[in-house]
């Protein structure tokens, strides 16, 4: 634990982006996109000099501490003898005024504004005041108050608008600049030790790595490293975690850039950037270069409906010259990562661009359970947490989904006030993050609680009941998430494949609410609306996709055409006869009703234990699936003194997994450093690749695993509940 905070506090900051001139050997200094510090000291400097200019201009201005006088009271004040010394000010030939000092201790100054000086003179002359005549001329220093104020606002003006363009790449001369961004080796510290759950994806990258410390291994048998590495597979799954982990133990200049930063409003841009990154990438040579969702710009050229896109277009086309173009790369090698490898186009992911394409594909059960184990290093878990447990029931989860359970988990610990995360709180976590929060605050009259309870009870004896139906997990008539009740099936492996079987049992379990409410309650309610929607999918799938139809045998029926990029269907060219439609209907029907009519018979046949389940659920409001089971099978609940042999059983199983765990983890510990220790030798400054010709791939025949419709889970009130399925 401790040295896994101390890990997260040696996170690295954002990197810095990519110099504009090639860094000193052994500088660590790049270019930040801002302005140099030398050039922002300057400009503060300006900007303080002339603050300060202004100041002393206004504050040790003599002329805001004389007092102004009309020439009334300047008369009266002559005759009274107040007037201790006066001149005249003759600034221009018409602008004159009288100036000077009243008696008294204040020494007060005064100024007299006069058009006509020459009788004011006279009068001076009478009363025998002396009255000199001053010509003052500060042309310059009107002027200066005048320009100031002006040259501070075009200073102020070009100092912030000039900072704020450059420190945006806005500038005339980096607009076509590459923003990718270097990672300093130094601060990261994400390794190969942090990625868990896709081994044969680490071991695919890992020997690009190898080939970089050590080249000699791979060219004495005239191997060349991939010019390109593609990684694929569904959004959480850890492709990016792979990069960064790629970055860590490279120990070559690794860059790294989204592929919408290519894209501008600009036609043009975006393939300057992409030059650009290349030729700062063979500056580094060798270096890694990391294009996350590259389907952003490498999307196939495509001029069908909507047209093409001219700037997209233009970026792709040159990223395939300067990946392998007339003019070789050598060194640097992409790394890019996408979700939608379906949309990029051919020319992009063929051999000698992307000589290596990794599917990353959801964690399996040893996946997941590894995934919750690094993980949940870094909480506090009490000793009954079992990870198998937890890993057996999220089927589907990608590394994503595991760490957000886990964090949901701590959450709900720390909102109980408990010392440690104990397994309830994780069960809870997963149930949370599958079918939603229970809602107790959403009250239900009898009759709907009464209604639900049959509901849920129909599906959950005919869950128990089939033999080919996922085991059950809970059953409860608590609102949870949009449903008003649910029952709820995980699966006790990970489902690569569906039978017949299991569709026709999962046909039947999801006839048991309806009926089950329709016989006990004598009325039917719209709690089945998703009941009667999934099953219909799954016999329509059994008869026109995976050839299970008794009538049709081995065939296919709805080739469907998908627009292209859409993702979903807009128009279905229909490949068969309406007589062939209406067979299909009637086989559908068929289906559906032979389901429903075995449903029916399981149902009245163990009515009175379906009597029970519900006596209890409207007690418990949520059961246990293990307590349903007894239930069902033995006609009561097993005590805690009956199951411990069985609780037993499973934590001597949890401690051996436990034990070969961290057996494992320290194997493969020893193991790196015993690789870190062969390979001491510095990466080579060039990598001199021969140009042989790229074998062509051998393409292994794979069965079709289609996506096959998971077993629902129903759920009164329009919301059905379903395990994941990976297929």
């Amino acid at each position: 634990m401790e040295d896994e905070i101390n890990r997260k506090d040696q996170l690295p900051e954002e990197p810095p982006a990519i110099p504009m001139e090639r860094a000193r050997e052994g500088s660590d200094e790049v270019a930040t996109g801002t302005l140099p510090p030398k050039k922002v000291f300057a400009a503060w400097v300006f900007v303080g000099l002339c603050l300060l200019l202004m100041g002393m201009v206004f504050f040790m201005n003599p002329s805001r501490k004389i007092k102004d006088l009309d020439e009334i009271a300047f008369r009266a004040l002559v005759v009274e003898r107040q007037i201790k010394d006066v001149k005249l000010v003759s600034v221009s030939k018409n602008i004159t005024y009288f100036s000077g000092t009243l008696v008294g201790d204040t020494q007060e100054k005064f100024r007299v504004n006069t058009v006509d000086s020459a009788n004011l003179q006279q009068f001076l002359v009478e009363n025998e005041l002396v009255c000199p005549v001053v010509y003052e001329n500060n042309v310059f220093g009107d002027i200066l108050i005048q320009i100031i104020p002006v040259l501070l606002i075009m200073g102020l003006l070009y100092f912030f608008i000039m900072r704020q363009v450059k420190s945006s790449s806005m500038g005339a001369m980096n607009f076509g600049k590459s923003r990718a961004k270097m990672m300093n080796k130094d601060k990261t510290k994400f390794t190969f030790k942090d990625v868990a759950g896709i081994k044969e994806a680490k071991e695919e990258v890992q020997e690009i790595v190898e080939f970089l410390r050590d080249p000699r291994k791979f060219q004495k048998l005239g191997g060349r490293i991939p010019k390109g590495v593609l990684l694929m597979g569904p959004p959480g799954t850890g492709k990016t975690l792979l990069a960064k982990s790629i970055a860590g133990e490279a120990g070559v200049p690794f860059f790294s850039i989204s592929g919408s930063d290519f894209i501008e409003m600009f036609v043009g841009v975006g393939a300057s950037r992409v030059r650009d990154m290349f030729e700062q990438g063979k500056k580094n040579a060798p270096c890694l270069i990391f294009i996350d969702e590259i389907d952003a710009v490498g999307r196939s050229r495509f001029s069908g409906m909507g047209g093409g896109h001219d700037e997209r277009e233009q970026t792709l086309n040159a990223m395939l010259v300067e990946m392998d173009g007339f003019e070789a790369n050598e060194g640097v090698i992409i790394i890019a990562a996408t979700n939608r490898a379906d949309v990029l186009d051919p020319a992009l992911t063929r051999p000698g661009r992307f000589d290596r394409q990794v599917v990353i594909d959801l964690p399996t059960l040893e996946g997941r359970e590894d995934i919750l184990r690094m993980h949940a290093k870094r909480l506090e878990l009490a000793e009954d947490v079992d990870f198998f447990r937890i890993a057996r029931g999220t089927t589907g989860f990608s590394g994503a989904d595991l760490a957000n359970l886990l964090n949901e988990a701590a959450l709900i610990a720390a909102r109980h006030n408990k010392a440690a995360v104990e397994h309830i709180d994780m069960e809870e976590a997963r149930d949370k993050v599958l079918w939603g929060r229970e809602r107790r605050s959403r009250t239900m009259d009898e009759k709907d609680l009464k209604g639900t309870a049959w509901h849920e009870s129909g599906h959950a004896l005919l869950q128990v009941l089939c033999e080919h139906a996922d085991p059950l997990h809970k059953v409860t008539i608590i609102p949870r998430g949009q449903a008003l009740g649910a029952t709820m099936s995980l699966p006790d492996r990970d489902i690569t494949n569906r039978s017949k079987l299991e569709f026709l049992d999962n046909l039947v379990v999801l006839m048991g609410g309806r009926i089950a409410e329709e016989r006990f309650t004598g009325d039917i309610s719209t709690g089945a609306r998703m009941d009667i929607k999934m099953a219909s999918e799954i016999a329509r799938q059994m008869v026109c996709a995976y050839g299970m139809s008794e009538n049709f045998g081995f065939q296919s029926f709805g080739d469907n055409q998908e627009t292209f990029f859409m993702g979903r269907e807009l128009t279905k060219n229909q490949s068969y006869s309406e007589e062939t439609a209406r067979k299909i209907d009637e086989e559908v029907a068929a289906l559906l009703r032979n389901a429903y009519q075995r449903a029916s018979a399981m149902i009245e046949e163990h009515s009175e234990k379906l009597v029970s389940l519900v006596e209890h659920l409207l007690d418990r409001e949520t059961m246990d699936g293990r307590d349903v089971e007894d239930l069902i099978r033995l006609g009561r609940i097993r005590t805690e003194e009956e199951r411990e042999p069985e609780r037993l059983v499973e934590v001597e199983q949890r401690e051996q997994r436990d034990k070969q765990a961290a057996e494992a983890e320290r194997a493969e510990e020893k193991a790196e450093k015993e690789q870190e220790s062969s390979t001491n030798e510095p990466p080579p400054a060039s990598m001199n690749q021969s140009a042989d010709s790229i074998p062509p791939p051998l393409v292994a025949a794979e069965q079709d695993a289609e996506s096959a419709p998971s077993p629902p889970l129903s759920s009164t009130g329009g919301m059905a509940s379903l395990d994941k399925d990976c297929d």
